[in-house]
């Protein structure tokens, strides 16, 4: 450590460390007086006593966190991926601005999660915890920072903005099928979307994309092996490896599938394609679609989308007692954790279902050992 003046009158501290592979690396910085210079080189005396001694450490958060993006992240995620990360740096750029990465500790990081919080819906909160987490977990391996301040935090947010998933009921999905498979037309191939969605629960993506040659008809399967991304009209990969299944499905649907697949085969090797639009049917059109269904049907749900479908389904296994990990491989999940975050609130609405079932499954406890008895004797 060491301290000179410039020509420029002021006082320069230059700080020396070694790294993890025994290569020097020099700090400098430069202060209006003395006093600061070491103050400064006391504080970086500290830093290497604790191992904190980083050249990127002291980089503000806001910025390493979108350069860690750029380098291990950018080229492998999907543009709406991509998006979220950039509403995660600006965040970072409004709550938490100029704050050196390697200063960060477990209270500042969660008076921020705090401040955040307070405006946001629990997804987004929950989100950005996680892209943040993944960032400094890169960064205490690759030296930069010490602790992990992120781990354990608990997330703040605003329940007014968190809004519970939308469904139907299983009598509204009965009426919303029935009202599908009596106005089906080859010519509007979001009816069959809709059908899809409901008997399936895949993504729009998923069934935008797919090709005849997903679709199994005598072993009853639709197989998941890419995506559709409706701004540039191509295909593209899933949205993660897990998203990749074989579905089963029933007669209903498959006999739906094989009369648009009379009509449109020669047209296109994607299911959906609809010649007269020479398009598949963006979301735009199959919402379209789907409100003018629901409102013929009286059926009022506000903010009720076509990922609802998906959210219905869920719905309607789990009232029909799947088990949640068929549900999660059903649906793409990577593992049961996140259908169970996801679908919370649907888990404990029919978990009550379940309780009153089981409460009459162990009134029978004894009535068995009765039958039992009977049965020695």
């Amino acid at each position: 450590m060491a301290i000179k003046k410039l020509a420029s009158g002021k006082w320069q501290a230059i700080v020396s460390w070694y790294d993890s592979s025994n290569k020097r690396l020099f700090k400098k910085k430069s202060f209006r007086l003395k006093a600061e210079a070491e103050r400064w080189l006391s504080e970086k005396d500290v830093d290497k006593a604790k191992g904190l001694m980083s050249v990127r450490s002291d980089t503000p958060f806001d910025e390493y966190f979108w350069k860690w993006y750029k380098t291990y992240k950018e080229a492998n995620v999907t543009e709406r991926t991509g998006a979220s990360y950039l509403n995660a740096y600006h965040a970072l750029q409004k709550y938490l601005p100029n704050v050196p990465v390697g200063k960060i500790d477990r209270r500042m990081y969660r008076e921020f999660i705090a401040e955040f919080g307070k405006t946001h819906a629990k997804s987004t909160v929950r989100k950005y915890n996680s892209l943040y987490h993944a960032c400094i977990k890169d960064a205490i391996y690759d030296g930069d920072v010490k602790k992990d301040f992120i781990r354990n935090t608990d997330l703040v947010y605003d329940k007014s903005r968190t809004k519970q998933i939308e469904y139907l009921n299983i009598k509204e999905m009965q009426s919303l099928t029935k009202w599908c498979f009596k106005t089906l037309d080859p010519h509007v191939t979001s009816t069959y979307m809709i059908l899809t969605a409901l008997y399936t629960g895949c993504r729009l993506g998923e069934i935008q994309g797919l090709r005849w040659e997903n679709v199994n008809f005598n072993f009853h399967t639709i197989t998941i092996d890419h995506s559709w991304d409706d701004i540039h009209h191509r295909f593209k990969e899933t949205k993660n490896e897990s998203s990749k299944r074989i579905l089963r499905v029933n007669d209903q649907l498959l006999d739906a599938l094989k009369q648009l697949k009379t009509k449109h085969s020669q047209a296109s090797d994607q299911v959906f394609y609809n010649h007269q639009q020479d398009s598949v049917p963006s979301s735009s059109a199959v919402n379209k679609r789907l409100k003018r269904g629901l409102n013929e049907l009286n059926i009022k749900r506000q903010g009720f989308h076509f990922h609802s479908l998906r959210h219905t389904h869920v719905a309607y296994l789990l009232a029909n007692h799947v088990d949640l990990y068929i549900i999660a491989k059903r649906l793409g999940h990577a593992d049961i954790t996140t259908t169970s975050r996801v679908y919370s609130y649907l888990i404990d609405e029919y978990r009550v279902q379940s309780d009153d079932q089981i409460e009459g499954i162990l009134d029978h406890v004894l009535d068995s050992k009765k039958q039992q008895q009977k049965q020695a004797d």
